[in-house]
Order: C-alpha cells, then structure tokens, then sequence
C-alpha cells in the first residue's frame, strides 16, 4: 500500500512540474508579434546628423508646366539646390522641366508612376511603378535616380530591404511637414518650417501648389537669415556624422546617514 501510494504521488508531482514549464513556454493568445520598427540602416533615411547648419529642401508631385519653372527661378536667384521626387506621369508630360532641373544642378529622383500607396501593392506592382519612373526619367533628363520617396511615406521594412537590394535606391522620408497640400496658406506654411527646421533636416514640400511657391521667397530668406546652408539629399547624406554617445547615467550619491539626534516634537 505505501508503495502504491509512494508512485502515485511522484506520478501527480512529474504532472505538475510538465504542466508548469508548458504553461512557461506557451505563448500568449490574442497577441501578434510586432514587426521591426526600423530597416537596415544606412537605407531609411529621414532626418541625417550633419557636422554643419546644412538641410535639404525637397519637393514632390511634380513636375508642374505652371508652377515648377517659377520654383526653380527662385532657387536659381538663391543659388540653392533641392531635391526633386518626380511623378513619373508628370514627368512623361513635361520631360523639358526634367531636363532643366539636372541642368541647373538639382537632384532627382523617384516618388513612383501615379501615386499610389505602395505598401498596399504586391511586389510586381510597386516593381511596375518604379521601372516606369526611372525610365521616364532616363530618357528626359538621361540620369538615373537613386533616391525614393514612397508616396504618403507608406512603405512596409520588407518592401524598403527588397527595393534597396534590386534598384539600389535609398528611402527618404523628411522631419519636417508644413502640411502644405492642405493649402493652409503661404504664411502658415513658412512659418511651420522655419519652426521645425533644424541642423540635418529634410524639408518635404510640393511643388504643385500654389500656396507652397508663394510661401518660398519667405522659406529660404528667413532660413538663410537663421544661417543654414543648403544641399541635396544625396549631398546630406553623404555628410553623415556618427551620433555621439549618449553618456552613461552617473549613479546617484546617496547622503550620509545623519548621526546628530532626531528633533524632539512640540506639543
């Protein structure tokens, strides 16, 4: 009897421990695993650490017939070089501004055929909208574009590490929005800039709207006044600087204990 019972204890205990180390290793229901955050580096880029007061002043959408050429005046009389992700519709309509862009020393690069949010595309769809656009771009202005800019910044970390591995393109976002195709007005849009801009920064802008080509004389006078320098997005990135280190947390001191009596309350 007291071996029976000896073996059906230690059968109940092996029960128990197994139970618990399953219920250590199950993985909880009703939670999926969060994707990375982040691509690898040195593709994803939306803001750069710079050595300087440099920042990049970026326009998409276009080119526009109307608005793009009175832009790229005011860039001239500012002797100032921006970065242009190009529709590649606009571009087939207007392959002259293309040309004139890289002949006056912008940069220009590829924000897809028609717009589109890619990150809801399969892979042969957004393959389909870059080819396009590159090669649009190829035969107006001759150069090959080497930047992307996913339209509304929709873009999933796989498709970032498939498009850099096939086209060779980094990503650029930007840090700095003014909101301008809300078209809240050329004021608000210059200040909202010169508001957010900082050491590094890539400015994102439209050149299709008329509220953003007027807020522009306004833009790049009060941040030339402020003392920044501009280049294009490539030029940023190539000025890279490693983040410094973020120092080590000093531990705090902890005060000696006091050996002096405790003060007697009053009544």
């Amino acid at each position: 009897m007291l071996i029976f019972r000896f073996l059906l204890f230690s059968l109940v205990t092996s029960f128990g421990i197994v139970a618990v180390r399953a219920d250590a290793v199950a993985p909880q229901t009703g939670e999926k695993p969060k994707p990375a955050a982040m691509a690898e580096p040195g593709i994803t880029f939306d803001w750069v650490h710079v050595d300087g007061p440099y920042v990049a002043m970026t326009f998409d959408d276009g080119p526009s017939a109307k608005l793009t050429p009175k832009l790229l005046d005011l860039l001239a009389a500012h002797h100032i070089k921006a970065t242009f992700f190009l529709i590649g519709q606009n571009v087939a309509e207007n392959p002259d501004i293309v040309a004139r862009e890289v002949r006056e020393g912008h940069e220009i690069a590829n924000h897809s055929w028609s717009h589109p949010n890619l990150a809801k595309m399969s892979d042969a769809g957004v393959r389909d909208q870059l080819h396009k656009t590159e090669d649009a771009i190829r035969s107006a202005s001759g150069n090959r574009p080497t930047l992307l800019r996913p339209p509304y910044g929709s873009i999933t970390v796989r498709q970032k590490k498939w498009i850099n591995q096939e086209f060779g393109y980094k990503i650029v976002l930007w840090d700095v929005d003014p909101l301008d195709w809300r078209r809240p007005g050329p004021n608000v849009v210059c200040n909202r800039i010169i508001k957010m801009a900082r050491a590094g920064s890539i400015i994102l802008a439209h050149d299709i709207h008329p509220g953003t080509i007027e807020a522009m004389p306004c833009v790049l006078s009060q941040l030339e006044a402020k003392g920044f320098k501009f280049v294009t997005v490539s030029e940023l990135i190539a000025m890279q600087t490693p983040l410094p280190p973020k120092p080590s947390p000093s531990p705090k001191s902890i005060p000696p204990k006091s050996t002096s009596p405790s003060p007697t309350p009053h009544n």
